[in-house]
């Protein structure tokens, strides 16, 4: 009996069937029973994400739900703004979806014996809807005691600038100006000079210590430069470790610095210029930390 992977209709294989082969049946059996769109945008989903990956190579009995989970974790942007973070999670949605579409037609041809693998695998929750998780102190002080030295100087960077986990990333040593208390920092709304803190320029000058103004500002363990793939696990492990609520991830310590920011009292044109984004959005997503502000101020005002 053929593979069912090569298009031709049949029953059980002679031998196991890889996700990659089980995906592209469906795309045949897409294009056959519902239509060339649906089938092509199957197709276009496998290709980016399956065809030619490790997961892709597994036999769908040798799958396992941890493998899924992982697989649908690395679609997330948790580098961006929390809408970036929110449209990636509704993007892996779609992704997740089909690619369960594909793996429930093959247990219908009995190309696998069991479903364990993915079926428990469920979307984001509310993933079209805007959640932020804010951290208050004591969640900050929990996840930064479960941090390594190298992760705990990351967090501690986008705490005290509440800058994009990439910017930080991407600095420099000759990015901080020690003179003038500033920093260039550069990311998906182009580079800005940004001032710091006393407390933050006293940290980077620290981090910045003995190096070259060429090397990376900040690095993990190995003096290698941070980027999504080195910092994502850690950071999950030390939220588990730190029992904070799963869905906090790197991008949550930017908006909770934003948070206090805008709640001590800050103007929002300067937390828009200081944070790289607008105040369009800062009004709308922060909006109600000013308001409560304003609201405690006018209730000390005694008018009648």
């Amino acid at each position: 009996v053929k593979l069912w992977g090569t298009g031709v209709d049949g029953g059980a294989s002679h031998k196991a069937v890889t996700l990659e082969q089980a995906c592209r049946g469906y795309v045949a059996h897409q294009t056959t029973h519902k239509s060339k769109a649906s089938a092509a945008d199957a197709e276009g989903r496998f290709t980016r994400l399956v065809y030619g990956k490790t997961l892709g190579a597994l036999p769908l009995d040798k799958l396992r739900t941890t493998q899924v989970k992982a697989w649908l974790d690395d679609m997330l942007d948790d580098d961006g703004d929390e809408d970036d973070l929110r449209r990636s999670k509704d993007s892996a949605n779609r992704n997740l979806n089909t690619l369960k579409a594909a793996l429930n037609l093959a247990l219908r041809d009995r190309l696998v014996a069991a479903d364990a693998g993915w079926k428990t695998v469920t979307p984001y929750p509310k993933a079209g809807k805007r959640r932020d998780r804010f951290l208050d102190l004591t969640d900050r002080t929990a996840l930064l005691s479960h941090c390594g030295d190298d992760l705990r100087a990351l967090v501690t960077a986008l705490l005290l600038t509440g800058a994009r986990p990439g910017e930080i990333a991407n600095a420099n040593v000759g990015d901080l100006d020690a003179v003038q208390g500033t920093m260039r920092l550069s990311g998906k709304t182009g580079p800005r000079v940004v001032t710091l803190s006393t407390q933050a320029l006293k940290f980077f000058k620290a981090q910045s210590a003995s190096k070259l103004p060429a090397a990376p500002l900040l690095t993990d363990a190995y003096g290698t430069r941070w980027n999504k793939d080195s910092w994502k696990k850690r950071f999950k492990d030390a939220v588990r470790a730190a029992k904070l609520p799963d869905d906090v991830v790197l991008y949550a310590v930017r908006h909770t610095a934003i948070s206090e920011l805008i709640a001590g009292g800050m103007d929002s044109f300067l937390v828009a210029k200081l944070s790289g984004t607008s105040t369009m959005m800062i009004d709308k997503h922060y909006g109600h930390l000013r308001h409560e502000q304003t609201r405690a101020r006018l209730d000390a005002v005694v008018l009648m």
